[in-house]
C-alpha cells in the first residue's frame, strides 16, 4: 500500500492536440512517457445520489485503476481512494491518495460488489507525459471528453512545490490553455454527463 501526497493543477486545452504537440516540440519539450489509463469508479450502493452533488458522490468513490505504460510495456493495476480538500470556489487546497496494488481487475470488481459497491462511471484516457528541465506534465486525451493538461506539485523541488509556482511556470510556457479554471475535475465532468443521462 502507498500513500501519495501532492497537489495538482488541471487545465483545459484550447484547440486540438496535434497543434499542442507541435508547439511543445518547438519549445523543446520531450515525451518522457506514454500511457493508457482506465479508471472505473465504484460507490457505496446505499448512497442517495439524487440528493448529492457530483463532488459529494466522488468523495465516497473507490477507483479501480488500470494503467498500461506503452513506452515501458508495463501494466499497473491498483485500487485507489482519493481525498481532496476543495474550497468553496472549487480550488483544490490539498489532496492525497491511498493506493493498493492488485493482481486482477475482475477480481477487484467482484470484491467491491461483494462489499456493497456499484460501478458508477468509467473514464478512459490516453496520456503523453512531457518533460523539459524540472517541469513534467501530462497531456490527457479523455475518450469522448476534454483535452487536458495536468501538472503536479513536486515536494523536493522548491521551484515547483506549490500551486502558485506551478501556475507561474505554466503561464511562462505560453501553452494554448484556458486560464479561467486551474482545477478542472474530469471525474466530476464525466459523472455529470452520466447523471444527466439517467
Amino acid at each position: 500500500m502507498s500513500l501519495k501526497q501532492s497537489n495538482e493543477i488541471t487545465v483545459k486545452v484550447k484547440g486540438n492536440l496535434d497543434n499542442l504537440y507541435k508547439l511543445l516540440e518547438e519549445k523543446s519539450f520531450k515525451i518522457s512517457n506514454e500511457f493508457k489509463m482506465e479508471d472505473t469508479f465504484f460507490i457505496p450502493k446505499y448512497l442517495e445520489i439524487d440528493k448529492m452533488t457530483c463532488r459529494e458522490i466522488l468523495s465516497k468513490a473507490v477507483l479501480i485503476r488500470d494503467i498500461y505504460i506503452t513506452t515501458k510495456n508495463l501494466r499497473i493495476k491498483k485500487l485507489t481512494f482519493k481525498r481532496k480538500n476543495i474550497d468553496e470556489n472549487g480550488n483544490i487546497l490539498s489532496q492525497d491518495s491511498v493506493n493498493v496494488d492488485i493482481l486482477n481487475i475482475e477480481d477487484a470488481k467482484k470484491f467491491l460488489e461483494a462489499i456493497g459497491y456499484i460501478e458508477i462511471i468509467k473514464i478512459k484516457e490516453e496520456d503523453r507525459e512531457y518533460k523539459k528541465d524540472d517541469l513534467v506534465f501530462s497531456v490527457k486525451d479523455i475518450k469522448n471528453g476534454d483535452k487536458l493538461i495536468e501538472f503536479e506539485t513536486v515536494e523536493d523541488n522548491e521551484n515547483l512545490d506549490t500551486i502558485e509556482k506551478i501556475k507561474k511556470a505554466i503561464n511562462e510556457i505560453g501553452l494554448p490553455i484556458y486560464t479561467d479554471n486551474y482545477f478542472v475535475k474530469k471525474a466530476e465532468i464525466e459523472l455529470e454527463k452520466v447523471l444527466k443521462g439517467k
